[in-house]
């Protein structure tokens, strides 16, 4: 008797290990099939879901055939405590597994807004604005030249004044960064003051390889005591950076009574006109060498430079001549 009853024994385990083996063959094999999404899906994973919700959430959405599926095999693979909240990208036909370990590493999209160099605090603040998926009102507007333009990386939900505090931070670290690696005996008392300057340099020309020559032409206005009569800074002058001009800068706007008319005032305006990038900050503390006091268009998108009023007046008929040709 104790033998039969040892043979059932020794049956029931046989039959026990290989339906467990029969289980684990079926799990493996549906948790690494394909999914049956056709397509790249978004997936919105919200804070503090759990497993179950999350495996309920993925069969709604059709991105797995079965819950049951995920969950064991999640439970299989000991991550159930380790799927991270999140925006995600979910590729077509993406197996079970292959959308726990997506979830696992926390591989969420990457958004980004690119800031180009010379906006105004203002328009920046507008592109933040127009930004996917970030929280929150936007902060009051920061001080002209405050914001480092850049491209920054940001994820959905992060907020819109977290996103301004980093263009912030960026200007601030990177101010400081160049400002320890000025060249020496450059006309300025203070990081603020450089960051004025280059505010005006990015104003004026495009062309980057151009900056650092430009950079040199104020400078030698600024030790002859020569004001600088840039043109962005009349316009700045007329705007306070809160609109377009929207019409083409006259002779009689050089005479307008402000702080920021650099015809009318020598040295620096009082604060920056712009948000410059760090290629105009650099080039305004690691200038080039010249004597050129002047600059104007040369037609090609780029300036014609001169040491001398003559020189500079032929540049200027030279420049007419293109703006008429244009206009016929």
């Amino acid at each position: 008797m104790l033998r039969w009853f040892l043979r059932l024994v020794l049956l029931a385990v046989v039959l026990g290990g290989f339906s467990l083996f029969l289980a684990n063959k079926w799990l493996d094999e549906n948790f690494t099939a394909s999914g049956p999404s056709s397509e790249e899906q978004t997936l919105l994973l919200p804070r503090g879901s759990g497993l179950s919700t999350i495996a309920v959430l993925l069969e709604r959405e059709g991105l797995i055939e079965d819950d049951l599926v995920f969950k064991l095999g999640v439970r299989k693979a000991g991550a159930q405590g380790e799927l991270k909240a999140g925006e995600y990208a979910i590729p077509a036909g993406a197996s079970p597994g292959q959308i726990m370990e997506i979830l696992r590493e926390g591989k969420v999209i990457v958004r980004r807004v690119t800031v180009p160099e010379g906006l105004t605090s203002r328009e920046v603040l507008a592109l933040v604005a127009e930004a996917e998926h970030l929280n929150g009102d936007l902060p009051p507007p920061p001080p002209e030249g405050s914001l480092l333009p850049e491209t920054y990386h940001y994820e959905r939900g992060d907020s819109a004044e977290g996103l301004v505090g980093r263009m912030e931070k960026a200007m601030q670290d990177a101010l400081a960064e160049l400002w320890a690696g000025r060249a020496e005996g450059l006309p300025l008392q203070t990081p603020e003051e450089a960051v004025i300057l280059a505010s005006i340099v990015e104003k004026e020309t495009g062309v980057g390889a151009e900056r650092p020559l430009v950079a040199s032409v104020f400078y030698n206005r600024l030790k002859r005591g020569m004001p600088l009569q840039s043109d962005p800074t009349v316009i700045f002058a007329l705007t306070k950076g809160e609109k377009e001009l929207g019409r083409a800068l006259t002779r009689q706007d050089w005479k307008v009574d402000d702080p920021y008319n650099t015809y009318q005032n020598a040295g620096l305006p009082p604060g920056p006109i712009a948000n410059p990038g760090r290629d105009a900050l650099a080039a305004v503390l690691n200038p080039d060498e010249s004597e050129y006091l002047y600059f104007v268009a040369d037609g090609t998108g780029g300036h014609a430079f001169a040491k001398t009023l003559a020189e500079h007046n032929r540049n200027v008929a030279a420049w007419r001549k293109v703006q008429k040709s244009r206009t016929q």
